[in-house]
């Protein structure tokens, strides 16, 4: 089959000198246009800024012939600028007439082909159109109509002496007598322009090159490296020491100890990961769940067998649900384990409270607990207590001496709200990135666990945790949702 030449397949060494020479044209055509519409628009102003003042000077200098009926003088007066032709570049007016309150032709510079008596509006459409736009505009002390499609430029002036108007000057400008001006500013624009070209073309060319030639020189070693052919690279040398040329030398570097060592560093990263996880589950199951079992036998045969009072009772209760919640802290502590416990009770952040609250009395901690919960929630009570008594343990450490603890709890359209909050040291950066990894090597104190463990349980529940620094107060937020138990 045939390929269809595409010029993004082409070589870079082509590409770059290409791309670079297209950017470089359409560049100098677009600031020579916007230049040249520009030098249009500035000859334009000074045409009607030239024709203005003319029109004012005018405008004084014949009210008076005006007001006497010195027609002669006027005519005069208004043919005097039509006359200079010593001037260079001069944009002389086409036209200028003298209207009468009517619209009609008083005094022209043309009095062939404007009589006097002519109506302006009927010797062609452009002027009827050019009066009327006179009439729906105020015209004080004077307006330029450049209309549409129109061939001429027409300032306006109302002849006015103490609120005394005898008319109307118009003086009318050609739109051709800016032709000569803007083909002499494009010709010098072109120019300028292409002799733009012939230097920065070539620069562009061979800076193309340039850039193309070492990434040109990888992906021909990067071929070779499917081989194994490495040794006929040296002699391809990259002749400059900059930031590619750097590459090119560690890359060769990186490929001759690629094989040896791709294989060892996975090999180590993959048995490191998997000795941490068999280390943590094996030490945690041994040391942990062995004499967890016994001490909940001996509470559960204390409890079927002892004579204990109503303190006593709730006490072993309190104790028995703690060594409960350590057992099953297990489960957290492996991502895929799902233990399974009981409903979510409002009795059980009284328990929280009630543990914590002696780390806080030895900080002298102002612990502000707002818990309005009220009602029994759909939530595993474990991993529930485990991530709350995780949060305020970490604030307890982390708030200042004689500091404050805040702590909100609340449930609305099924989902749980906690809230730890303290007034603690800031966090940096790279604490925040690393905060709920486990082992974390932030931690000062324990083994780095605790926000992991609290962050796994909360991803087992389907909920999210987050962290941030708000008036100088570390604040950890949880939200989990819950569905409403059925009742049968």
């Amino acid at each position: 089959m045939m390929r269809v030449f595409n010029i993004f397949n082409l070589s870079h060494r082509y590409k770059f000198p290409i791309w670079g020479s297209l950017l470089i044209i359409l560049t100098t055509v677009v600031i020579s246009g916007a230049l040249l519409f520009k030098a249009y628009q500035d000859m334009r102003q000074d045409l009607i800024n030239s024709s203005s003042s003319l029109a004012n000077t005018l405008v004084t200098n014949i009210f008076q012939p005006l007001t006497e009926d010195d027609i002669w003088q006027v005519f005069e007066t208004i043919s005097a600028p039509l006359a200079v032709t010593h001037i260079q570049d001069l944009m002389l007016p086409k036209n200028i007439l003298i209207l009468d309150n009517d619209f009609k032709v008083v005094v022209s510079t043309t009095p062939m082909l404007i009589p006097m008596g002519t109506r302006i509006d009927q010797l062609t459409p452009e002027y009827g159109i050019l009066i009327q736009r006179i009439l729906n505009s105020a015209m004080s002390p004077l307006k330029t109509y450049d209309m549409e499609d129109a061939q001429n430029i027409y300032v306006a002036a109302p002849i006015l002496n103490e609120g005394f108007s005898l008319g109307t000057l118009i003086v009318v400008h050609s739109k051709d007598v800016l032709m000569p001006r803007l083909y002499r500013t494009a010709l010098h624009g072109a120019l300028v322009g292409l002799l733009v070209l012939l230097i920065l073309l070539p620069i562009n060319w061979s800076w193309g090159q340039r850039l193309a030639r070492p990434l040109v020189l990888l992906t021909e070693r990067m071929k070779l490296l499917k081989t194994g052919d490495i040794d006929n690279l040296e002699t391809k040398v990259y002749p400059y020491h900059d930031e590619v040329g750097q590459l090119l030398a560690a890359y060769h570097q990186i490929v001759e100890e690629h094989e040896k060592s791709d294989a060892l560093e996975k090999q180590i990263i993959h048995s490191e990961r998997l000795a941490a996880v068999g280390r943590l589950a094996a030490g945690v199951a041994h040391e942990i769940n062995n004499p967890l079992g016994g001490m909940l036998t001996a509470i559960d045969t204390l409890k079927s067998y002892g004579d204990m009072d109503a303190r006593t009772t709730k006490t072993i209760d309190l104790i028995g649900r703690g060594l409960t919640q350590i057992k099953e802290t297990v489960g957290a502590l492996l991502v895929e384990s799902r233990v399974k416990s009981r409903q979510l009770d409002p009795q059980d952040f009284e328990d929280i409270r009630n543990l914590v609250l002696p780390q806080a009395r030895n900080k002298e901690l102002l612990l502000d607990w707002r818990s309005s919960l009220a009602r029994s929630l759909a939530l595993q009570a474990n991993q529930v207590r485990q991530v709350l008594i995780n949060l305020l343990l970490n604030a307890i450490h982390a708030a200042n001496q004689k500091g404050l603890v805040i702590c909100a709890i609340s449930e609305h359209d099924h989902i749980l709200h906690m809230r730890v909050e303290n007034d603690g040291a800031k966090l940096s950066q790279e604490q925040m990135l690393h905060l709920f990894e486990p082992f974390s090597p932030i931690s000062q104190t324990g083994h780095g666990l605790g926000l992991w463990i609290t962050y796994q349980i909360v991803q087992q529940l389907g909920g999210k945790i987050s962290v941030e620094q708000v008036n100088d107060h570390v604040i950890f937020t949880v939200t989990l949702p819950f569905e409403e138990a059925s009742t049968a």
